[in-house]
């Protein structure tokens, strides 16, 4: 076997190396690996803190766009996906799990800010196309999908796909707790302190220190009173 690899390796063209090297440093999981994709992308990054984690098979588009504050943490197979320069910006402390997958969509206005101390579970899709800030101390479960773009489909004789459609930045305040497998609209603004059900839509704003579940989700109780209430 290692006669085979050495062999490999002294016949890719040399134009190749760089790229081959790196695919196999990316796709390890050995704590080696893991230091080396460390410091490459240190360089690569518009910013990297001390004590970042990048697990394996992770893809990062543009890492010139991207922040990453100190003691973060990036799991396996995760996707950041910088389209401009409003880029992608994880505070101290972010822990990404496994599979996540972060697209700020549009070079002009897209951006995700993803605040201190804040978690984001497996498999969660979010997306931030006119913008997406998440506050500190958030906890998102497993399977979220926040999508803020919702497209027309009023004339039936045109492509829906080119109809346009609706959105806007997408805001979820400090302290919040989303369950699993919740979806979040354009339209779906979420307040301080505030809980979502598993399994809810949110197609309206919720206020802050509010539990809502269902589809749409709606307000059953409040976690305290806030001022004008």
């Amino acid at each position: 076997m290692q006669e085979f690899l050495k062999n490999a390796l002294d016949n890719i063209p040399e134009k190749e190396q760089e790229k081959f090297m790196l695919s196999l440093f990316i796709n390890t999981s050995s704590s080696y690996a893991a230091m080396v994709r460390r410091d490459y992308y240190k360089k690569k990054m518009k910013h990297m803190g001390d004590n970042v984690y990048i697990g394996c098979g992770v893809k990062i588009v543009n890492p010139q766009y991207i922040t990453l504050g100190d003691n973060v943490i990036i799991g396996d197979n995760v996707t950041l996906i910088a389209a401009g320069e409003g880029g992608i910006i994880l505070e101290d402390n972010v822990c990404i799990k496994d599979r996540v997958y972060l697209d700020s969509e549009r070079d002009d206005t897209g951006y995700i800010h993803v605040g201190k101390h804040t978690y984001i579970g497996t498999g969660t899709t979010l997306q931030g196309h006119m913008g997406l800030e998440i506050g500190d101390h958030c906890l998102l479960a497993q399977n979220i999908t926040l999508t803020p773009y919702s497209h027309h489909y009023e004339d039936p004789d045109q492509l829906i796909a080119a109809q346009g459609g609706h959105c806007r930045k997408v805001t979820i305040g400090r302290d919040v707790y989303i369950g699993m497998s919740t979806t979040i609209l354009y339209s779906g603004d979420i307040g301080e302190g505030s809980v979502i059900g598993s399994g809810s839509v949110v197609v309206k704003p919720i206020p802050p220190y509010s539990v809502a579940v269902g589809v749409p989700a709606k307000v059953i109780r409040k976690r305290k009173e806030t001022d004008g209430e």
